[in-house]
C-alpha cells in the first residue's frame, strides 16, 4: 500500500504544489493510501450557495441538477462547483481504514459525517438517487477518500441522521456565534432564518441577554415564521439583504443608531457584503459563515466608506464545533422540533432522479 501525504496533497493533479482544496483536479481513484479512509457514500449536503446557484443554473429541473454535479466531479474529482467556489460535507459508512489511522476511534462499518469540505474530498458518485430542494441533501450511491488530517463525526445514535447531517454541515457557525457574541451586546444575523442563522440566533440570545439584543433579518415568509418560533430574536427585519440602504436604516431604527456589535452573515447569495458592514459600528465585527461572501467587496467596500470593521472569514472549522452544534439542538426543544419538520428523513420534497454516472 502506498504511503500518503497528511494533507492529501499526493492526490494532486493540477496546478502541482497546491493542496486538494485549492487545485483544479485531484485523482478521485478509490484505492486507498496508507493514511485514508474509504467511505461509501449514500448521502451529499451540497452547501447552500452551491446548491442554490446549480438550482438556478438548471432551472430547478433535478436530472439537469444531477448532471451538472455528475460533470463537476467528473472533471475535477470533487464536488467543487467551480461558479461558487464550494462544496458541502457527505454522509456514509467506513469501508476501509488505512493501517497509518487504527489507533483511532473508528471501525468499519461506521456512520459518518466528514467535517472537511466537498471541495476537497476525493469523491466518486455512480448513480445520484435522488434531490430534495427543501433540504440541499442529494442521496447517491458512490464513494470518497477522507485523509489523514481530515475530520468527521460519528452519526449520533439519539437523532435523526438527515437532521444531524442537515446540523452538521453549519457546525462553525453556531461555535463562532458562541466565541463571538458577547453579554450586552446587538448582535445582528442576516439569513437568520436559516439552519445557520436559527442556530447563531439561539447561540447569540443565549451570550447576550438580558441585556444585550438579538436583530434578525429574513427573507422568506417561511424563514420568519421560524424564527418567530424559535422565539430568539428582540426585532426581525423583512426584507432582502442585497438593499443595502435598507438593511442600514432598518438597523438603525432597532438599534436607536448604535448599530451592531457583532453582524452574523449567513445567506446562501451574493452581493450582501455592504448590507452587513453597514450594519456594524465602528470597531464591531462582521463574521462572514456564507461561502456566497465576496472578500473583495467587503474589504474595498468597507474602505470605501470608512468603515473600521473586524471581519472574519467563516472557517467552517473551530473546536469541539461538531459537539456544539448537535447540543444545541439537543437543549433546544424548539430548535429540534423545527428541525424535525424541516430535514429529518421524511421532510421536505425528495425528487426521485436515477441517473447514472
Amino acid at each position: 500500500m502506498k504511503a500518503g501525504n497528511k494533507f492529501g496533497a499526493h492526490r494532486v493533479i493540477e496546478p502541482e504544489g497546491v493542496l486538494p482544496q485549492p487545485a483544479w483536479k485531484i485523482d478521485n481513484t478509490m484505492e486507498i493510501y496508507d493514511n485514508e479512509i474509504l467511505i461509501d457514500v449514500d448521502t451529499l449536503n451540497v452547501d447552500a450557495a452551491s446548491f442554490t446557484q446549480i438550482e438556478e443554473a438548471e432551472g430547478g429541473d433535478v436530472r439537469k441538477m444531477a448532471r451538472h454535479s455528475l460533470d463537476i466531479i467528473a472533471a475535477r474529482g470533487k464536488h467543487h462547483n467551480p461558479d461558487t467556489g464550494s462544496g458541502g460535507m457527505l454522509l456514509g459508512t467506513v469501508r476501509e481504514i488505512g493501517p497509518k489511522l487504527t489507533d483511532r476511534d473508528l471501525k468499519v462499518g461506521d456512520r459518518i459525517a466528514t467535517l472537511v469540505s466537498l471541495s476537497l474530498t476525493p469523491l466518486k458518485v455512480d448513480e445520484v438517487v435522488s434531490i430534495n430542494k427543501d433540504t440541499c441533501q442529494v442521496k447517491v450511491k458512490g464513494q470518497a477518500i477522507l485523509f489523514e488530517t481530515g475530520i468527521y463525526a460519528k452519526m449520533p445514535d439519539d437523532m435523526d441522521e438527515a437532521l444531524a447531517l442537515a446540523v452538521l454541515d453549519v457546525a462553525g457557525a453556531p461555535a463562532q456565534a458562541a466565541k463571538l457574541s458577547r453579554p450586552g451586546e446587538t448582535v445582528f444575523i442576516i439569513g437568520a432564518g436559516g439552519k445557520s442563522g436559527l442556530l447563531c440566533a439561539y447561540e447569540a440570545k443565549k451570550r447576550v441577554k438580558p441585556t444585550g439584543k438579538v436583530v434578525c433579518l429574513v427573507h422568506g415568509d417561511a424563514g420568519k415564521k421560524r424564527l418567530e418560533k424559535a422565539g430568539f430574536a428582540d426585532v426581525i427585519i423583512q426584507g432582502s439583504a442585497t438593499d443595502q440602504l435598507f438593511v442600514y436604516d432598518e438597523v438603525r431604527k432597532a438599534t436607536g443608531g448604535a448599530m451592531a456589535d457583532l453582524t452574523i452573515n449567513c445567506v446562501d447569495i451574493p452581493n450582501t457584503e455592504m448590507a452587513s458592514v453597514l450594519a456594524t459600528r465602528n470597531g464591531g465585527t462582521v463574521y462572514f459563515f456564507s461561502m456566497a461572501t465576496s472578500f473583495t467587496s467587503a474589504a474595498l467596500g468597507a474602505e470605501g466608506i470608512g468603515a473600521d470593521t473586524l471581519m472574519i472569514i467563516g472557517n467552517g472549522y473551530t473546536k469541539d464545533h461538531a459537539v456544539i452544534s448537535l447540543e444545541v439542538v439537543r437543549e433546544s426543544p424548539v430548535l429540534m422540533e423545527i428541525f424535525k419538520d424541516t430535514y429529518a428523513t421524511g421532510a421536505g420534497n425528495p425528487e426521485p432522479v436515477g441517473l447514472k454516472a
